[in-house]
């Protein structure tokens, strides 16, 4: 027992020695860092990260400054951007700055990096950047598969109109899911669209838990959390779903005569695949890496930034009556809303851009250095990871008056933000991230996600249910779930009254 504790305490030296002299080195070889919290052997700043960590990001920006250096564990370093004017100082180096880092988990899950959210910056990268914008998630398919998004919506309407208290929070990630799975595979079984669901639930899990093995070298293999044993189990589920839908989608191919011009994103990915003059050839491990890329990345922050745009109205009633007043005044009461009418109606896309400000799905984006970078008289050494912490920059003081406040009038004219977008121009609000690593589908983002919301709110009055004993409603509490996508900690349940009978339907449904 006596040797086991000296071995030990033997082991703990040698980790503290080795973090210290690497810190040192770390520091003479590489220039000035910038400014850090006190630091604690082998750990370093980990004991700073609670969860969760964009919230534990924006306090140590707030006493150390708006760009901060945290070790995490003995080896690992990173450099945290806090404002508008510290990200873009940085993104003038983003080709320094190209390559996501993998962690243990996902790593597994995206077949080692044979997808595109992680692949490295390299020509298959560059390659399915391109199919993504001018084919996947081009103008032109998003516009083909929008009967799908709008089917999936009037199933939530329909849900809504009974009459009964809704779990909004169920109902929208239902939707985004199915809207999802059904524009990868538009003939995908409702048991199939289930069983994807709970695999995007279970990724969520894993890949938002913190794991020990991403810091701490000594961990690397022992699975002492059994995230890697939990991974596995959910990567093998989703690769069996896809694999069925793969084989389904290769055998309608087969039965057809000629090949359909109503194309889901799996008839384009295969496509691409069979050209035999592609610049790149897409393996099967490709298409499903991308597959559960597209999945993973757009269904729950779909179904969660609707979430917080109706839960903020609900605080914000007057909001609430001047949005149904635009909806009622430019789109009537004998038709639905629809994505066609999103750039006609100017409130609502305010009131999309506010909650992306103050609480964005995705709350930092993460890059990794090639080489060292020389930015504000610091430098950033090569193999650092750069969080742009989009929680904290959507709240820079500098550029929002009252920046806690939800007021979509600053995006209408004559507010402060009436010339910006998110589409990553303007670093004081990117939700959708910026540069080359820009999330591809804020085209579909944009224009969706405010047709949701505008639909939810042109058809129902939405009230909090009454607490027992209770005359009022309290407002919703506003706070905050850990994951990898932020959305709220307790699910909106709401009772909806409708203010059109009978409820239009989408023109594409008629």
């Amino acid at each position: 027992m006596d040797e086991v504790v000296v071995a030990l305490a033997a082991v703990l030296l040698l980790l503290i020695l080795g973090s210290a002299i690497s810190s040192s080195r770390r520091r003479r070889s590489n220039g000035k860092l910038p400014p850090s919290p006190f630091a604690l052997p082998v750990i370093g700043h980990l004991h700073l990260i609670r969860s969760p960590p964009h919230r534990a990001f924006d306090r140590i920006l707030a006493r150390h400054g708006p760009l901060v250096y945290l070790r995490l564990g003995p080896s690992t370093h990173c450099v945290v951007a806090g404002t508008a004017d510290a990200a873009r100082d940085l993104l003038k180096f983003e080709a320094s700055i190209p390559e996501r880092p993998l962690t243990a988990v996902t790593r597994h899950l995206a077949y080692d990096s044979a997808g595109f959210a992680f692949a490295p910056y390299g020509p298959h990268w560059r390659f399915m950047k391109r199919l993504c914008m001018s084919e996947l998630l081009g103008p032109r398919t998003v516009d083909q598969l929008r009967p799908v998004r709008e089917a999936e919506l009037a199933a939530v309407l329909a849900a809504a109109g009974r009459g009964e208290p809704v779990d909004v929070s169920r109902e929208l990630i239902r939707m985004s899911n199915n809207a999802i799975m059904r524009m990868v595979a538009s003939a995908l079984p409702g048991h199939m669209t289930e069983a994807a669901r709970d695999c995007a639930k279970r990724v969520a899990e894993v890949v938002g838990a913190f794991n020990l093995e991403d810091y701490v070298g000594l961990c690397r293999g022992w699975d002492l959390q059994g995230l890697t044993r939990r991974t596995r189990q959910v990567r093998d589920k989703f690769d069996a779903l896809l694999e069925i839908m793969i084989t389904a989608k290769e055998q309608e191919r087969r039965r057809s005569d000629s090949k359909t011009t109503n194309k889901d994103l799996l008839d384009i990915l295969m496509d691409a695949a069979e050209d035999d003059n592609a610049e790149v050839k897409l393996t099967r491990e490709n298409i499903k890496a991308f597959v559960l890329d597209i999945f993973t990345a757009g269904s729950d922050t779909t179904a969660t930034s609707v979430e917080w745009m109706l839960a903020h109205l609900i605080n914000n009633p007057a909001c609430m009556h001047k949005l149904q007043a635009e909806l009622d005044a430019v789109i009537g009461t004998s038709r639905l809303v629809g994505e066609q009418d999103v750039a006609q109606l100017p409130y609502l896309q305010a009131v999309f851009k506010e909650p992306l400000r103050l609480q964005p799905p995705a709350v930092f984006a993460q890059r990794e250095t090639i080489e060292p970078v020389h930015v504000r008289g610091y430098t950033i050494p090569t193999r650092t990871s750069v969080f742009f912490n989009i929680f904290s920059i959507g709240r820079d003081p500098k550029y929002w008056e009252e920046p806690l406040q939800f007021r979509p009038e600053r995006f209408m004219p004559g507010g402060a933000g009436a010339d910006v977008d998110p589409k990553g121009q303007h670093p004081q609000l990117m939700p959708f991230g910026s540069g080359r690593r820009a999330c591809p589908g804020m085209g579909l983002a944009m224009q969706a996600v405010p047709a949701f919301l505008g639909a939810l709110v042109q058809c129902f009055d939405w009230a909090v249910p009454l607490p027992p004993g209770q005359s009022k409603a309290p407002p919703l509490d506003m706070e905050e779930a850990e994951g990898l996508v932020s959305a709220k900690k307790q699910p909106l349940v709401l009772i909806p009254t409708p203010r059109l009978n009978p409820l239009p339907t989408a023109s594409s449904l008629n």
